[in-house]
């Protein structure tokens, strides 16, 4: 695939899945200013601590299956192996009903001791025992989820994402505003229903070889599969460990209205990245496989990714630490003013995010794991340590201070892993788009926390506009003129001479 191609292909993947989760981005606002309106700080506070815990334990149930199947349907798929297909797809299915039944019966004996835990007492039993239920629901459709994206089903994949986002947000709104904080955990339990239902459905229309396999056969096939999940599985659980202690160590320190305030500024700060990393994930981890074996390949579509990531990211990036104050005012209420310190601090983390996310595929597509663990290992022990010293000199914000010092040192540390295993460097375009972005976010950063809230707004949205505008432009050189966006540009006048699209 010429170079051309390789970034229209990647621009295809990133705006089918960016659509999707552009329009899952909005009905998340919409939960979260109702979630506000409805309950409050401490609400908001409530379902962090119930998220944190769910996801806890739901990541160790899923034994990492749901990343790993995606490597090994993706390879059979590469291959044309139709019976590999079959077994892969028979395997995955069963480990989840597997390991789903069981992580569900582990969070409803354990609830007590988490409920002490976490709360301080045992008054929450009952909600952490209904948490048990997502476990086995958030199982059965990570499979048929790895399924469809192992296949590069990317509509069917966006559009689960976007009908289980529009019925979970009216079901979450009819619970929070019936009965108030008691509707939170019913309202996650409907949530994670209607997405089992919704990736089953899309998930049947996948063609899949039948094959017939023993029990035995099935944990023999498994054996792969488990082996690179249980490596995904600890990272996986390092991250939500992280999340647990981090707010635990706030609800200590600060309470559920901490909590409330830290979890707003998160959440806030990851909206754009997060949308341009999903939107890009979904193919690029296949793609990525499947060029494995050719170290070459493998590094210029890392280079190519790197480059589009950032070049989608940087306006929303930009907008975000300008226009905080007033993000926080629409999405939350000005109980959560607090948060807007903590939103520019993660944002200059989230930049850091977007420079080293593509490089973190490389050891999960080469079958490292190993590498992976220990890189992965090391980088969360690390977080974990940035938190404790940023909470006990700053406060919450040290938490945010904590997340960017992470992602300068991760980003040194999966450099120099994938230097050593494919003799990666970053292309002289993927340096200098890189510089330009950490040189307009740091003066903007430094802009915002030193200049009042009007004339900041105001000189930030001159800089988001002119870093659009160059976004765009590169965007249009890399996927050529001939591209369908390419072509609608140049029907614009302004955008046509200020992009040079012609």
């Amino acid at each position: 695939m010429n170079s051309k191609n390789s970034y229209a292909q990647i621009f295809k993947s990133s705006f089918i899945m960016g659509g999707a989760a552009g329009i899952n981005l909005l009905l998340g606002m919409v939960r979260v200013k109702f979630a506000a309106v409805f309950l409050g700080s401490a609400g908001v506070g409530l379902n962090a601590n119930f998220t944190a815990v769910q996801g806890l334990i739901g990541t160790i149930a899923g034994l990492g299956i749901q990343s790993s199947a995606v490597r090994e349907v993706a390879a059979a798929v590469g291959k044309g192996d139709q019976q590999a297909i079959g077994r892969a797809v028979l395997t995955l299915r069963r480990i989840c009903w597997l390991t789903g039944l069981v992580g569900m019966a582990a969070m409803m004996l354990l609830s007590p001791l988490i409920s002490e835990l976490t709360f301080g007492s045992r008054d929450y039993v009952p909600d952490i025992v209904a948490l048990g239920i997502i476990i086995l629901f958030g199982n059965l459709s990570g499979g048929q989820i790895a399924l469809i994206q192992g296949m590069r089903r990317l509509g069917d994949m966006g559009r689960a994402n976007v009908f289980g986002a529009a019925f979970g947000t009216v079901a979450a709104l009819g619970f929070y505003a019936t009965i108030g904080l008691r509707g939170i955990v019913p309202a996650l339990v409907i949530v994670s229903a209607l997405q089992l239902a919704l990736s089953w459905f899309f998930a049947r229309k996948v063609p899949v070889p039948a094959v017939s396999l023993t029990w035995r056969q099935t944990f023999a096939e498994a054996g792969d599969m488990v082996k690179l999940g249980l490596v995904m599985m600890w990272n996986g659980l390092m991250i939500s460990a992280v999340s647990y202690i981090t707010i635990t160590l706030i609800t200590q320190q600060a309470g559920v209205d901490g909590v409330g305030i830290y979890s707003s500024a998160f959440a806030l700060s990851g909206i754009f990245v997060n949308f341009v990393l999903g939107a890009m994930g979904a193919d690029y981890y296949p793609r990525l496989t499947a060029v494995a074996t050719d170290n070459g390949a493998l590094n210029r579509l890392v280079n190519e990714q790197t480059e589009i990531g950032l070049l989608l990211a940087l306006p929303g990036l930009l907008a975000t630490m300008v226009l905080a104050p007033w993000l926080v005012r629409v999405f939350y209420t000005s109980e959560f003013l607090p948060a807007v310190g903590l939103v520019q601090w993660f944002i200059l983390g989230c930049l850091g995010r977007v420079i080293s996310w593509p490089l973190g595929y490389v050891m999960l597509a080469l079958g490292k794991g190993r590498w992976f663990l220990l890189t992965e290992t090391g980088a969360n022990l690390l977080h974990i340590v940035l938190i404790a010293i940023g909470l006990s000199l700053f406060g919450i914000e040290g938490v945010a201070i904590a997340f960017f010092a992470l992602y300068i040192g991760y980003a040194i540390i999966v450099y120099a892993v994938c230097r050593s295993l494919t003799g990666f460097r970053w292309s002289r375009a993927a340096r200098h788009i890189a510089w330009r972005a950490v040189s307009l976010l740091a003066i903007v950063f430094v802009m915002v926390i030193n200049v009042p809230v009007w004339p900041a707004s105001a000189v930030g949205s001159v800089f988001t506009l002119v870093a659009s505008l160059y976004a765009l432009r590169s965007l249009l050189h890399r996927i050529g003129a001939d591209h369908p966006i390419a072509r609608a540009v140049n029907k614009i006048p302004g955008l046509r001479a200020v992009c040079s699209c012609g």
